[in-house]
């Protein structure tokens, strides 16, 4: 996600399962480092690493000499004949003087070579070459590391909307308790005449509806768990979590400075940039000449005689008297190429290759911009959060107590089931916002250290 946002970081992700987990209190800490390994995301990144680690090796040994066997065994004629050619195309190398005519006296014949060329000198573009296969090695690393913080960040934030699900759901039974006790009754009283039985329908209305809410609820929280299952990378899908979340407040909120420069994904938007630069400086040596020492060992036999030129007679078929060498040459040397022409061609690619550096460095402004802005929005939200988390038990104990008011009432035929419907609704309101005001507090932290590139921020918490 090389230019996602970094809102990204928590939205729920999908990935098929693999092994099961044992059914268990499951924590933060474990449904992460259970995330980590099982990942495929992330598995694959590390492939990658390999991968660029193991072309750094095979970039030092391109500085290696050229060492090149070569044997071949052939049967024909050598007829010669006076004239230019080009080495242009396939053509054959049979050596023989020029005949007055055309004959097909064939024999056996060999040539061995031995080749070592070695570039020696190339003004640093083999040591240009194992850079930039460095840079990609320190890329690789830091897109892994991105991969792995954004994956805690998921996965901590699926597993406190499972949890918040799985509250939600705690609320929505209370609540069809409550609707159950209340058409218990209801339906007594209406049966004794002490109530209009148009009582007994509401109730068992309100039955209905909160049955209804509750396996909407179980649906959400089936979903969250599906969620955090495949983050996790298992397919065991029954969670017993940690409800530390819920009985505690954040240790702290104060805000705090943190510099985005060090978040993980700036980290590797600087290495691609630090690549491209790399490359460009590659780039600029491929238009150098080459220096190169070489050497030559050959070794050739032939069925055809010194006297052939004179006595087309002298050549024998047998095979073992055409391999065989019976002459041999040796060449040592130095020589350097230089395409002038490359100059103009290379020029052009190092061009190329900086306007993507200045595109990637946009690409790092851009997200450092959003890093920024997500940091100050995440601050935002901790104290709306907390103002909330605040005023929720407020609201619960005064949403309590109407109930219980309006419930006496009630029963003692002082008020009307319409109110104490209403109040029934009130209370399960005030329980359900107390629930999402915790949730959206711890919520707001792991914002934060989603912002400031820092897990700790909110693991210490």
């Amino acid at each position: 996600m090389h230019n996602s946002s970094i809102s990204s970081f928590i939205i729920f992700l999908t990935l098929l399962g693999g092994r099961e987990i044992p059914a268990q209190v499951l924590t933060l800490n474990n449904a992460v480092e259970t995330g980590l390994n099982n990942y495929a995301s992330i598995k694959a990144k590390n492939n990658y690493l390999s991968a660029s680690k193991a072309t750094v090796l095979q970039s030092k040994k391109e500085y290696l000499p050229n060492l090149n066997l070569s044997a071949q065994q052939d049967y024909g004629t050598v007829n010669g004949q006076n004239g230019p050619l080009y080495g242009l195309g396939l053509s054959v190398a049979s050596s023989g003087l020029p005949l007055p005519q055309q004959n097909w006296n064939s024999a056996f014949g060999a040539l061995y070579l031995t080749n070592v060329n070695w570039d020696f000198f190339a003004f640093g573009r083999a040591r240009e070459r194992i850079n930039v296969s460095q840079m990609a090695v320190n890329r690789d690393e830091s897109d892994l590391e991105q991969e792995k913080f954004q994956h805690c960040i998921r996965v901590a934030a699926a597993y406190l909307n499972l949890l918040a699900a799985q509250r939600l759901t705690r609320t929505w039974q209370n609540n069809l308790e409550r609707a159950a006790a209340l058409k218990t009754v209801v339906v007594t009283r209406a049966k004794n005449g002490l109530i209009p039985g148009v009582d007994s329908s509401l109730a068992n209305a309100e039955v209905s509806n909160a049955k209804i809410s509750i396996t909407q609820a179980r649906d959400f929280e089936q979903e969250q768990a599906n969620n955090l299952a495949r983050l996790m990378g298992i397919t065991d899908q029954q969670f017993q979590l940690d409800t530390l979340f819920f009985t505690r407040m954040p240790q702290s909120l104060a805000d705090s400075a943190f510099k985005t420069q060090n978040h993980p994904l700036l980290k590797y938007y600087a290495n691609r940039i630090a690549v491209s630069d790399q490359q460009a400086k590659y780039f600029h040596t491929l238009g150098m000449p080459t220096f190169s020492l070489f050497g030559v060992f050959q070794g050739r036999g032939a069925g055809f005689s010194s006297t052939y030129a004179s006595d087309q007679h002298a050549y024998t078929q047998n095979y073992f008297e055409g391999i065989k060498p019976v002459r041999a040459n040796y060449l040592l040397g130095i020589g350097a190429t230089w395409n002038m022409t490359s100059i103009l061609r290379v020029r052009q690619q190092v061009a190329a290759q900086s306007f993507i550096s200045n595109a990637l460095k946009e690409e790092y402004n851009l997200a450092d911009q959003q890093l920024k802005n997500q940091l100050i929005l995440s601050e935002n939200k901790i104290r709306n959060a907390f103002t909330n988390y605040q005023e929720a038990p407020v609201q619960v104990k005064s949403a309590s107590d109407a109930y219980l008011q309006k419930s006496v009432l009630y029963k003692n035929g002082l008020s009307n089931i319409v109110d104490l419907t209403q109040a029934l609704y009130i209370l399960n309101r005030a329980e359900t916002n107390r629930d999402i005001a915790v949730t959206n507090l711890w919520q707001a932290i792991l914002l934060k250290a989603a912002a400031a590139g820092d897990f700790g921020v909110f693991l210490k918490q």
